[in-house]
């Protein structure tokens, strides 16, 4: 009777489990990166970083940019800069202000970069989530 329990339990934990840590929606607008971004906090260019409440964005890597926020100094988040309510093109580059990234486009689309949730516009998709590690006095931000 008990390999018979364990035999029916072990098949449902692994249909359960997905090969995504994040679980995330598979968004069609915004194609999946292969990048490693190193952030050497000794620099002055990352200075910001070691300080909770503040955020870097670059726009040489993702495929519209990259934004990292420190939430306090062992927790960060790390998002695309392309707005995930549109495909790539010429307005969809956000651009972070505060804990703010706002799209260019008319559709005044507007998320929080700490949460990665929409907070004004419309659309069904979040940003787009990357992922992060500090390790010492470096931050890896990658996909």
């Amino acid at each position: 009777m008990k390999k018979i329990i364990f035999g029916l339990i072990i098949p449902v934990f692994l249909v359960g489990c997905s090969t995504d840590d994040n679980n995330r929606l598979n968004n069609p607008n915004l194609p999946d990166l292969n990048f490693r971004i190193q952030l050497n906090l000794d620099l002055p260019e990352y200075n910001n970083l070691q300080y909770p409440g503040n955020s870097y964005s670059t726009y040489s890597n993702g495929i519209k940019g990259v934004v990292v926020y420190n939430i306090n100094n062992s927790q960060y988040t790390a998002f695309e800069l392309s707005d995930p309510n549109h495909p790539p093109n010429n307005c969809s580059a956000m651009q972070v202000t505060g804990i703010t990234a706002k799209c260019q486009c008319d559709d005044g689309n507007e998320y929080n970069i700490v949460t990665g949730e929409l907070t004004a516009g419309e659309g069904q998709y979040t940003l787009k989530p990357y992922r992060i590690e500090r390790r010492g006095n470096a931050i890896e931000v990658y996909n």
